[in-house]
């Protein structure tokens, strides 16, 4: 783990650092300040990628509440305490995390980078957060796994197959993931503009899908498609069509020639648009993965109190306040607006976790303060990743810990555990 995690003063390792390499002339490879960071990940991304990580739903007003929630509340710094050593850990799940933050799970990083979804594992590992990796990942899990990467969770899109639910449940628990993350808010893609004025969906070109093709369950329902006699219609043959088949044929496992061949690339991204989500999903199929793994069950997009108090009830063990990123539903509650009611309606019988909005440090501070175990960062890094790949992915993630640090102190805090409701005030 990184020296500067273990450190009781993180921030001001980090700002000395800096300063000290400035001294020589070298400045950060990524920008600090959100606009800078965000303009300059544009720059480094083609127009398909940047849509669809910026892109959100409708109007992009979920997006946007979830930056305004954070906005809406204010730290009340206290004084005259004693800061000079400050601890940022968390216990969770039996594990003590030296800070409080969570990579978010985000699919198809491929578009970003093509090493994206190990880089960010290394370089979260590397600073001792959990990252969580998404079931539209452009590498297997036991590869991600295998890198070398830290703690890790396994997020999981609920397919309409049971088998294949259950064979990624067993695929993560014997690959060393330490907790189940099922994603609830995605029963259907969202209404998302950017990407449908580029009719571009990117698991159509094969990409996002290697948990899926690393599968056996999924494979025999590949076999059996291929089967069957087509029934469905072919697509017109263009210059487009031919690259998409070509791509998809790259990505997919086996021999290219083969692949190409064959027509499995095709069945494969054919049979996972079908299978992929569940809108059938109830609170009377929880069970069916209780029963299926030990592992501890996080229920992500959750925003309703009446939903966290379910969720108690049907026994899982944390909640996921989430939005998606705003990229589900248009005008939906901001995820930190969502927070204080799900705390109180869970009322401390199981953590309370948050995502969606996360900017930098501040804003992890006042979700600690609204009573979040822990809070889950997504774009920040993605965007770090585009500009300088896994060191960019790493610096971003160490410069939210580091302000996370300086703000806590600052706001008179030496502990995340001594952070409360007192401590913010709406504007």
């Amino acid at each position: 783990m990184d020296d500067e995690v273990r450190t009781t003063a993180p921030g001001r390792a980090r700002q000395s650092e800096i300063f000290r390499a400035g001294a020589s002339g070298v400045r950060p490879a990524v920008p600090m300040g959100w606009r800078a960071l965000v303009e300059a990940a544009e720059r480094t991304m083609s127009q398909d990628a940047w849509a669809y990580v910026a892109g959100a739903a409708g109007r992009e007003s979920t997006a946007e509440a979830n930056y305004d929630a954070f906005d809406a509340w204010r730290l009340v710094p206290r004084m005259l305490r004693d800061v000079g050593e400050r601890d940022l850990s968390i216990e969770l799940f039996g594990r003590r995390h030296p800070t409080p933050l969570l990579t978010a799970a985000i699919g198809v990083l491929e578009l970003v980078d093509p090493d994206a979804d190990l880089a960010i594992a290394r370089a979260a590992g590397s600073l001792g957060i959990t990252s969580i990796v998404s079931s539209q990942a452009s590498q297997p899990m036991e590869t991600i796994a295998a890198d070398g990467a830290g703690p890790w969770w396994f997020q999981l899109y609920w397919s309409s197959e049971d088998a294949l639910v259950e064979s990624f449940v067993h695929r993560a628990e014997a690959a060393g993931a330490e907790a189940i993350v099922v994603t609830l808010d995605t029963a259907m893609l969202g209404w998302r503009p950017r990407d449908l004025d580029r009719a571009f969906l990117p698991f159509i070109r094969g990409m996002g899908i290697a948990q899926y093709t690393s599968d056996p369950v999924f494979r025999d329902l590949v076999k059996t498609r291929m089967a069957r006699p087509s029934d469905g219609p072919r697509p017109r043959v263009t210059p487009s069509a031919v690259r998409t088949l070509l791509e998809m044929s790259r990505r997919h496992p086996g021999r290219f020639w083969e692949n190409l061949r064959s027509g499995e690339p095709r069945a494969a991204v054919e049979t996972f648009l079908d299978v992929f989500s569940r809108p059938t999903l109830t609170w009377d199929d929880l069970p069916f993965l209780r029963e299926r793994t030990r592992l501890p069950i996080v229920l992500k997009g959750i925003q309703h109190p009446d939903d966290a108090r379910k969720a108690v009830d049907a026994g899982v063990d944390a909640v996921l306040v989430s939005t998606h990123g705003g990229r589900q539903v248009d005008g939906a509650v901001g995820s930190l607006d969502a927070l204080p009611d799900v705390v109180q309606a869970v009322d401390g019988r199981i953590p309370v976790l948050l995502d969606s909005g996360v900017r930098g440090g501040a804003d992890v501070v006042r979700a600690l303060a609204l009573g979040a175990t822990a809070v889950g960062v997504g774009r920040a890094w993605v965007y770090g990743l585009a500009i300088n790949g896994e060191d960019g992915a790493r610096q971003v993630l160490r410069d939210i810990v580091a302000e996370t640090d300086l703000v806590l102190g600052l706001s008179g805090h030496r502990t995340v555990a001594e952070l409360g409701p007192d401590d913010v005030a709406r504007l």
